[in-house]
């Protein structure tokens, strides 16, 4: 049958990989029984590649032992399982990426301007308005981000509009919008790649339902740990991988109502949708309010008006999550599925909140232009008087500009530096509530748990409040949605991505922290997906959707006429063409211009749309070819079971004394023929006679130099006795074998003689 033909395929399969092994392990170890200078240069290459091996072994120690916070990550995973620490890898990887990010801003943008551009108070765009001094350095205008800080290499407006700037010529305007641009490309770069690489790593789809428990029961132990707090750790782990598979187990076997759970889950849903409605209506509500409140004075509003919109967008990021775990169980998902969909949810809340507060964000953006339009028709106006009044009071054409002091100039709102004081002020209230939540969510919670107890009415541990639970599906939004913040809001205050790495440090230690000492683990402990590419998928949406804004602005929106490095053009995109004229050669020009020809432009487009239909299509082909492969080796393992399931018979077989005289001959047989084979071709090389004393012993072996002798008749035996007639058929036996079966079944069944002989 098929299953036999395989599993004697698969022994001579086995045999040729020995005999190649076997070959290259006398090639490698050849130079060993030479003499001389032979030797010592075998024995150095031996020694050198054993110093290389371990160094190479303790280099990946060493890389290993790099990795910042892996063993807070791996103490964590020990106690709460793979879901909880893939949170925290998640944030070790966005840390990565910011500072990266961070870098290409800094040394870039930042640096540059404060070494090579004018000092502060140089100019009006880096002085602080005569009217605001006064509490330019008061702690709520600070904390407000207004005052110095307003004025300062944080925010767009700081920058300087000159082409070149230093010594160097350095070309800051054209820096500033290609790191803007630059850090969404290096973003989706460095997405897409992670992507793939959890693809290649855990998106397999191989089968794990096989023996299970009994894997993890007899292989989980590590026999190398020698430290107690490891073994504690490494304990802990197997313990939660047990929870994890026991609840896989469970739901795979439950057994519910279809018709109840589908009108449960369409309520939830109702449910959700509903929630998302309000909160979106109620922040566009709170947006307009504040355009009311900018046009009236601060000193009749109170701190709430002042921040109403943060504090609103982060109540809401703080009570919905909850609130939608809370209606997800009706649904009774399995906890995986339903961490996806509670992450889905919680994304389009944040996604939501997040558009509708740009929304009416560029409504006021839209305001701020009109009025910078007419401060600086006004502006112009002025300038005009002055100088045709200069000139024809004096008679001179050299009018010299007027002596005012730059903070007494006047400026316009420049609303790209309003846009970024906005998303600063969001990501550290974000940050404000993420760590008060913290403190008094969790560790207040765990303090009052723990030493209320034993004088409490009820057991606080088990009832309300009890001790809490990480929140995964709301931390990690919370992480995505807060470096989406970060995307958009760096083309307009670059010192943010620095605020988001210290952000991002300090988070690292105070959640580890609050983890290990506040949390328990959760009700039902359950296994993250092998492949990370949920969090990487939602982290590329919120990508694509923070592109969206900065793209509008560089391309639509006229940037302020008094502020920042795109001022004096009339779109910011203008400085790159402006260099291409000024600064290259014409025939970049041209190639820029056919570049972005649209006749051009949409057969490109519609080449890469036809290629990733191609792809896609070879994509499922080798899937659908791995799944056959792996279809094939199940079986070919399931026929090896049953031939080792079948080495008993087939030893009491070879135990017949017949059996082993035919097999000892056609063991002669195929070793002289084999070396009487090689003999031959070396003789033939040297015209010489055969002097291979192992093919002239096995010759003396074999009777009359034949394996077979040919058949002599017998006489028949006298009536009446007995004689054992096994000791006459090996021959005809024998004949049989070699004239009927394949040598590889010849093979096989020798070769299952010997494994029955080993075990």
């Amino acid at each position: 049958c098929q299953g036999q033909v395989a599993s004697l395929d698969l022994i001579g399969w086995m045999f040729s990989e020995q005999n190649r092994e076997a070959q290259e392990f006398v090639e490698k170890f050849e130079g060993a029984l030479g003499k001389g200078k032979g030797r010592k240069l075998y024995a150095y290459k031996v020694m050198m590649t054993k110093k290389l091996i371990k160094f190479k072994r303790d280099f990946e120690n060493f890389k290993t032992a790099c990795i910042p916070w892996e063993r807070k990550i791996k103490e964590v995973e020990s106690h709460f399982g793979s879901s909880v620490a893939s949170y925290f890898i998640f944030l070790r990887w966005m840390y990565g990426l910011n500072l990266v990010l961070f870098g290409f801003m800094f040394g870039l943008v930042i640096l540059p301007e404060i070494l090579m551009g004018l000092p502060y108070g140089s100019i009006p765009r880096k002085t602080v308005p005569r009217e605001e001094q006064e509490t330019a350095m008061d702690y709520s205008v600070l904390f407000d981000f207004g005052g110095y800080c307003k004025y300062s290499f944080l925010f767009y407006g700081y920058y300087n509009n000159e082409p070149t700037i230093g010594v160097l010529k350095f070309r800051l305007p054209l820096s500033y919008l290609l790191v803007g641009v630059g850090i969404f490309g290096y973003s989706l770069m460095v997405v897409i790649r992670t992507m793939a690489r959890n693809a290649n790593e855990g998106g397999d789809g191989g089968e794990e339902g096989d023996f299970t428990f009994s894997w993890k029961m007899f292989t989980s132990w590590d026999y190398l740990i020698g430290n107690p707090e490891t073994a504690d750790n490494k304990y802990a782990s197997i313990t939660t991988s047990f929870k994890e598979s026991i609840v896989d187990e469970q739901e795979n076997q439950k057994d519910e109502n279809i018709h109840l759970r589908r009108f449960l889950r369409v309520l939830a849903n109702f449910l959700i949708v509903s929630c998302l409605g309000g909160s979106g209506y109620l922040i566009y509500f709170v947006v307009k309010r504040s355009q009311e409140f900018a046009n009236m004075k601060k000193d009749n509003l109170s701190w709430f008006e002042k921040n109403e919109v943060e504090f609103v967008m982060s109540l809401l990021g703080l009570v919905c999550p909850p609130l939608f775990e809370t209606i997800a169980e009706l649904e009774d998902y399995h906890p995986r599925i339903a961490l996806k969909w509670q992450l889905g949810r919680i994304f389009a809340l944040f996604l939501g909140n997040l558009y509708t507060f740009l929304f009416a964000l560029f409504d006021e953006v839209t305001a701020k232009l009109e009025s910078e339009k007419v401060i600086k028709n006004s502006t112009e106006w002025v300038l005009n008087q002055y100088y045709s009044n200069y000139s024809s009071f004096y008679n001179t054409t050299d009018v010299p500009p007027p002596a005012v002091h730059p903070s007494d100039v006047i400026r316009g709102p420049c609303w790209e530096t309003g846009v970024g004081i906005e998303f600063v002020k969001l990501i550290v209230s974000d940050i404000q509530v993420t760590y008060l939540t913290i403190l008094i969510g969790d560790f207040v919670r765990a303090v009052i748990v723990r030493f209320l107890n034993y004088c409490w009415c009820w057991d606080l541990e088990a009832g309300f409040p009890s001790y809490g639970e990480f929140d995964i599906s709301g931390n990690v939004l919370g992480l995505i949605f807060n470096q989406g913040m970060i995307w958009m809001g760096a083309f307009y205050a670059p010192g943010l991505v620095g605020l988001n790495v210290l952000r991002l440090l300090s988070s690292m230690y105070y959640q580890c922290w609050a983890v290990m000492c506040c949390n328990v683990p959760h009700e039902r402990v359950f296994k993250a997906s092998r492949s990370n590419n949920f969090y990487m998928g939602l982290l590329l949406l919120v990508l694509f959707l923070s592109l969206l804004p900065v793209v509008y602005t560089i391309m639509t929106l006229s940037p302020s006429f008094d502020c920042g490095p795109f001022s004096g053009q009339e779109k910011m995109y203008d400085v790159i063409m402006e260099t291409i004229e000024k600064d290259l050669p014409a025939f970049i020009g041209n190639l820029f211009s056919y570049a972005t020809n649209p006749g051009l432009i949409l057969p490109a487009v519609l080449l890469m749309v036809l290629a990733l239909y191609y792809l896609n299509a070879v994509s499922k082909a080798y899937q659908q070819a791995n799944t056959d492969l792996k279809k094939k080796m199940q079986m070919v393992s399931m026929s090896f079971s049953c031939s080792v399931r079948a080495l008993p018979l087939v030893s009491l077989f070879f135990q017949l004394p017949f059996v082993q005289d035919s097999i000892k001959q056609m063991t002669v047989w195929f070793i002289g023929g084999h070396l009487k084979a090689r003999d031959e071709e070396k003789n033939r090389r040297n015209n010489k006679d055969s002097t291979n004393q192992v093919m002239k012993d096995l010759e003396d072996l074999l009777p009359n130099k034949s394996l077979i002798p040919p058949p002599t008749e017998e006489e028949p035996p006298p009536p009446g006795t007995h004689t054992h007639t096994h000791t006459h058929l090996h021959i005809p036996l024998l004949q049989m074998l070699s004239a009927n079966l394949h040598p590889t079944v010849l093979t096989t069944l020798f070769a299952l003689h010997l494994s029955s002989q080993m075990l």
